[in-house]
């Protein structure tokens, strides 16, 4: 077990080297002549926004342009493909991008790219925006629980007028895509457009409403168009100088893997029932601590993850109540009042534990069906196990000694001893008793055994509650 340990402690050292990192993380997006005579503070990191924005993305490119900014990197290239993603998450990036002391440019690409929602955001945040012709920007409306917000046009529609909450939402990102479009000098009216109305732009007539700087065709277009080109960081004019930049794709490492697998909310969600139940049934049938381990850990991670997450503490609560309910219907039995109760609880606890309207950030509805499947069979299964406990015949305490069969080892009128469940009993009996005869248990006094009549062999047992069903039917049938 030692030895175990020591050597998986090795290799997550060894894993987590820079030299590992390194040749795991990056890989040359520009041919060169001699990668290792390359100065580090020539090298432009070369970073990717693909799919849905979320915490991982988050920790990938603020730890990325942390490390840029330390190398004192020339510039940081951004591409972007992105249908939008969490607001913390955006929020955490763009706050990455303005307090960076190294320039950074952004492009949408590859052809049939697009930069929506929250990358419409990230674009009027960078300082140099580009787009690849075929790509699209905008729509960049908040969604929230309470649904997606009004138009301008319908404020005075008082049926369909915003809540409170919608308007704090919207006015919220006007007011800080707008500060972002003043900032880099862009478009302010276009971009409280895109968040307004959901408006979208192809390349070209971003180019022309001076919502982007340039198109360009790749990474390595961009690079060459920019050099040169003016740039202002905290109020400080400089000049870009590329032409002995060389470029570095720069991938998420295994850490930012490993996040993107457990906020995938739906893994986030079965690892957290793992632990809940792992817990439950390590401290209702204590074993080796194998089920206990296994929980204590998916609850941990299930944990981290959620706090990464929009989680609705109302759902949450919601969740652990059901489950809670359908334990307490396994170990205190109340005839399927709690176990109905705690699959409903269950199932609208898992429905609204996220709070998002994204769909990539909700759990699939297939999932909560999925679980709450099984949580309702194990309910079941339960109260089968109660019904047909209630029905079983007695096999301990004083219930199951009287009217089973005794064997006497010796004669007596009165008092005497005899063989029961092979062990050596005082009886007593108001009938004669001989040697090796069998006798009915009619009673217990104490630890003595009142004998009724005898039985000329163990076979002849009193009838069972089966079958004295099955002579109440048969009685009935012949009358």
């Amino acid at each position: 077990m030692k030895i175990s340990l020591i050597m998986a402690l090795s290799l997550m050292m060894f894993t987590t080297s820079p030299a590992f990192a390194a040749n795991e993380t990056s890989t040359p997006q520009a041919a060169q002549s001699d990668e290792s005579k390359v100065k580090i503070s020539d090298v432009i990191p070369v970073l990717s926004i693909k799919g849905a924005i979320g915490p991982a993305i988050s920790d990938y490119l603020t730890s990325e342009i942390a490390l840029a900014n330390q190398l004192n990197a020339p510039l940081i290239a951004i591409i972007i493909d992105t249908p939008g993603g969490l607001v913390s998450s955006l929020r955490d990036i763009n706050k990455a991008i303005l307090n960076s002391q190294v320039p950074i440019a952004c492009l949408v690409h590859p052809a049939g790219a697009r930069a929506a929602s929250a990358g419409t955001y990230i674009l009027y945040a960078c300082h140099i925006a580009a787009m690849t012709q075929a790509t699209t920007l905008g729509a960049a409306t908040p969604v929230s629980i309470g649904g997606s917000p009004k138009s301008p046009q319908e404020k005075d529609d008082k049926t369909s007028s915003p809540s409170a909450m919608e308007k704090k939402i919207l006015n919220d990102s006007i007011a800080y895509i707008r500060s972002l479009a003043q900032l880099r000098g862009r478009n302010e009216e276009w971009a409280e457009l895109a968040v307004t109305e959901a408006a979208t732009l192809t390349a070209q007539e971003a180019l022309d409403k001076n919502v982007i700087d340039l198109i360009s065709t790749s990474v390595n277009d961009l690079i060459e168009q920019i050099d040169g080109w003016p740039i202002n960081i905290n109020q400080k004019e400089s000049v870009l100088s590329l032409s002995s930049a060389h470029l570095k794709e720069i991938n998420p490492d295994w850490r930012n893997e490993f996040i993107a697998t457990i906020t995938n909310p739906n893994i986030a969600y079965i690892l957290m029932l793992i632990g809940v139940y792992g817990l439950i049934l390590e401290f209702y049938s204590p074993g080796i601590g194998v089920a206990g381990v296994t929980g204590a850990i998916a609850l941990v991670i299930a944990m981290y993850a959620f706090q990464m997450l929009p989680v609705n503490y109302a759902g949450l609560m919601l969740l652990l109540l059901g489950i809670g309910l359908m334990v307490a219907e396994s170990m205190a039995p109340s005839f399927g009042v709690f176990g109905v109760g705690g699959v409903i609880a269950f199932a609208l606890g898992s429905i609204f534990l996220i709070d998002t309207k994204n769909t990539d950030f909700q759990i699939s509805l297939p999932v909560i069906a999925a679980v709450t499947f099984v949580s309702a069979t194990f309910v079941i299964i339960c109260l089968g196990y109660l019904w047909r406990a209630r029905h079983n015949k007695v096999v301990s305490g004083q219930e199951a000694i009287i009217g089973a069969q005794a064997k006497v080892l010796e004669d007596f009128t009165d008092h005497g001893f005899v063989l029961f469940g092979g062990e050596r009993w005082a009886a007593k009996s108001n009938f004669p008793m001989h040697k090796d005869q069998w006798a009915r248990v009619d009673n217990v006094d104490n630890l003595t055994l009142i004998l009724g009549q005898k039985t000329d062999n163990e076979s002849e047992l009193i009838p069972t509650h089966d079958d004295k069903n099955k002579e109440t039917k048969n009685g009935s049938h012949s009358t």
